[in-house]
């Protein structure tokens, strides 16, 4: 617990503080190069998703933060295992952090918009979604490699190869 709410409380503030400095000292018609041809700095209040989509939705992608935001934490108390614990922080700290903007510049119900200012050419986003995109990339791997999401799941896995190594002696006799 301790872990998910320090990583929690430094992700947000570092989200928080980004985007206030980006609404002072940034505009939505000027941008600057950050690096050329990867990555330029332009002030974008967003009131969707990723790409804009479901821009005339807001509300219903607020909700799903708020479902998503709650769900991350049934899923911390779930778990033993830092990896996952790590992940679920980011994930945590990348809704919040979005619906916080959603929250405090709605004109009215949880239609707020989100300050971005990443331009990636193609995209332009914030630090709260590389919180997201880093969390939904840990998650996959931790499935792909197998990690176990707590001790009971773990003790599963080790019965599972056990009986399996069992199994496999039984035949080559």
């Amino acid at each position: 617990m301790a872990v998910f709410a320090c990583l929690v409380l430094l992700a947000l503030g570092l989200d928080q503080v980004t985007k206030a400095l980006a609404q002072v000292r940034l505009s939505e018609t000027n941008s600057k190069v950050f690096i050329p041809g990867l990555l330029s700095l332009r002030l974008l209040r967003n009131p969707g998703a990723s790409l804009g989509l479901g821009s005339g939705y807001t509300w219903v992608i607020s909700l799903i933060a708020i479902f998503a935001s709650l769900a991350f934490i049934v899923l911390l108390l779930r778990t033993d295992s830092i990896a996952w614990t790590v992940a679920l922080a980011f994930a945590f700290a990348g809704a919040v952090g979005n619906l916080i903007d959603r929250i405090a510049y709605a004109q009215g119900f949880l239609n707020g918009r989100v300050v971005d200012f990443l331009d990636y050419g193609w995209s332009v986003g914030n630090i709260a979604d590389v919180y997201l995109s880093f969390a939904a990339l840990a998650i996959v791997a931790l499935i792909l490699f197998g990690k176990p999401f707590n001790s009971l799941q773990q003790a599963q896995t080790e019965r599972d190869a056990g009986e399996g190594a069992a199994d496999s002696q039984e035949v080559n006799r």
